[in-house]
């Protein structure tokens, strides 16, 4: 095979199912009591910054980008990155990181973390956080948390537990729905403002 035959392409649902299978081929059963998977789950992954590496028309490689939070910080966090066995230590993984990391810094996202191996992806531009800085939903090794900073100082605000961004913004809003008049109505997105209930004449 040669790295000219191997296309990089945005996911599509198409992807789905072979995605699936790459992981599943990588990390078995055991990446569902994962701490990074538990996060996933929560709500999901951002396809817009989502990656498949194919050649012709098989998926050979994935890779997934998911919104997060911690504290007043926000990232993307990357992962699942998987490539089927048989095209390991070709490059192609690294390629995808770097792809997904220019996506991430034209749509405005400050930082991105992972969970991962310091001498796999420190040449590509991450480093490891402070210890204690973040924890992370289910145990996880400390050593092995990562972060690639876009935009200056956004590590330092991301601090405390890393949850789905969803959640975070429930958790935002909470307060704001207990507090609101009964017949007022909180937007779950803060961008989207509902008007108040109108009482019948």
């Amino acid at each position: 095979m040669s790295l000219a035959d191997v296309k990089y392409l945005p996911e599509a649902p198409a992807h789905d199912a072979e995605i699936e299978a790459i992981n599943d081929e990588a990390f078995g059963p055991g990446r569902f009591v994962l701490a990074a998977y538990k996060i996933r789950e929560s709500g999901g992954h951002d396809r817009s910054m989502s990656f498949v590496a194919v050649e012709g028309d098989t998926v050979i490689a994935s890779v997934r980008m998911t919104r997060v939070a911690a504290g007043a910080g926000r990232a993307m966090m990357l992962g699942p990155l998987a490539v089927r066995p048989a095209f390991k230590n070709l490059g192609i993984g690294r390629r995808l990181v770097a792809i997904a990391l220019e996506a991430a810094a034209k749509a405005g996202a400050p930082a991105v973390m992972l969970v991962g191996d310091e001498p796999y992806y420190g040449p590509l531009g991450f480093k490891r956080f402070p210890r204690g800085q973040i924890t992370m939903p289910r145990p996880v090794d400390l050593d092995r948390l990562l972060h690639h900073e876009i935009r200056p100082g956004a590590v330092a605000r991301f601090v405390g537990e890393v949850c789905h961004a969803d959640m975070a913004k429930v958790a935002e809003l909470a307060p704001a729905a207990v507090r609101a008049p009964v017949n007022q109505q909180v937007s779950i997105d803060p961008v989207i403002q509902v008007a108040p209930q109108q009482r019948a004449s």
